[in-house]
């Protein structure tokens, strides 16, 4: 029987993604005083709304950072198109006095450093989220906030990854003020060595000959559902799709029968709501169901992952993501990939 525990250990791509928890406990108390100075100046500021910036992975945590200024702060949030900026320079006026969150690993893409700029000019506070600080897009930046993840030389992204859903979730609690966020991010290394001591790797034999699959969230694991199924395409050519619990019925259900797998990243909020019920239509198509999240949901699966829902429901999505990268890592090795390398990818993407 293969140990998939020892699989992961064996590559970058594990190694790195088990220093997140080190990396984002350290982050937020190096951030306190930056956190708060911005989160002040946010609220000063008093926008109409915000926006976003980011390509790949750091598109799935933008869209994290949407769902927590909508739900937390109370402010409508935008995906702004790089293209908008860096081909047609078309950046509306109205972003003048509007934050754009522009979330880069790298901070040196062509195409985020130049919408970010085209933005700045009409006005935009331009808030960076990188972890180099020596890049281009934090020289530029109103407001840079590191996440101090450290190199990062595997290709997929992990730590990077954890280190900038744990850096939005510090902003948007100084910025919204919200007592119970905030409260919830002393614990976040101990939450994230949890995560990523729980082993997924019993999956593996149900994902090992997929060719398609989907992927579900809902609420703040709606974003996690997103990174996850990219990660399935990059480290192990398998595709995979994302969906919304809730608008998976619309449609996409159709496309999955009998042995099919399913991966639910349950949420443990208000978006847990018909959670089970859509898992049970699932398993009677006759699909692999695989579930993290509350006991009370998963017990409709056909695999159920151990997960941290005892845990703010916020900290609890980014800690599910903790531990995919374990079965994501134990999944390509077992279908004979190199997660560290995927074909036809590099870390940083060059486009305009």
């Amino acid at each position: 029987m293969i140990d998939h525990r020892d699989e992961r250990i064996a590559t970058l791509m594990a190694r790195e993604a088990a220093e997140a928890p080190g990396r984002c406990e350290a982050q937020v108390a190096r951030n306190a005083g930056l956190m708060r100075q911005a989160g002040q100046r946010l609220r000063a500021l008093a926008p109409p709304f915000a926006a976003t910036l980011a390509r790949g992975s750091s598109d799935q945590a933008a869209s994290f950072a949407k769902f927590l200024l909508e739900t937390r702060a109370g402010i409508p949030t935008l995906s702004h198109a790089p293209s908008i900026g860096s081909l047609y320079h078309a950046t509306s006026p109205r972003f003048r006095g509007v934050p754009l969150i522009a979330i880069s690993q790298s901070g040196r893409s062509p195409d985020l450093i130049a919408a970010a700029q085209d933005a700045q000019r009409q006005g935009a506070l331009v808030v960076a989220v990188v972890n180099d600080e020596a890049s281009p897009l934090a020289a530029m930046a109103d407001i840079c906030i590191p996440i101090h993840a450290g190199p990062e030389t595997s290709v997929a992204a992990t730590k990077s990854f954890i280190a900038t859903l744990v850096a939005i979730t510090h902003l948007v609690a100084e910025w919204s003020g919200d007592e119970a966020l905030g409260e919830a991010l002393p614990v976040v290394g101990d939450t994230l060595r949890a995560a990523a001591a729980a082993d997924w790797g019993e999956a593996v034999p149900l994902l090992r000959d997929a060719r398609t699959m989907l992927v579900l969230g809902r609420g703040p694991t709606l974003p996690i559902a997103g990174e996850a199924a990219l990660k399935f395409k990059e480290t192990s050519n398998l595709h995979a799709e994302a969906f919304s619990i809730a608008e998976v019925a619309h449609g996409p259900m159709t496309l999955v029968g009998a042995g099919d797998p399913v991966l639910a990243l349950g949420p443990t909020d208000a978006a847990r709501a018909g959670l089970r019920e859509r898992l049970e239509d699932f398993r009677a198509r006759g699909a692999q169901v695989i579930a993290a999240g509350h006991p009370d949901d998963v017990v409709a699966a056909t695999l159920a992952l151990p997960s941290r829902w005892e845990v703010h429901p916020v900290l609890g999505a980014i800690a599910q993501i903790q531990s995919f990268y374990g079965l994501a890592n134990a999944l390509a090795l077992a279908r004979g990939r190199n997660p560290d390398t995927p074909p036809h990818l590099a870390k940083v993407t060059r486009t305009l």
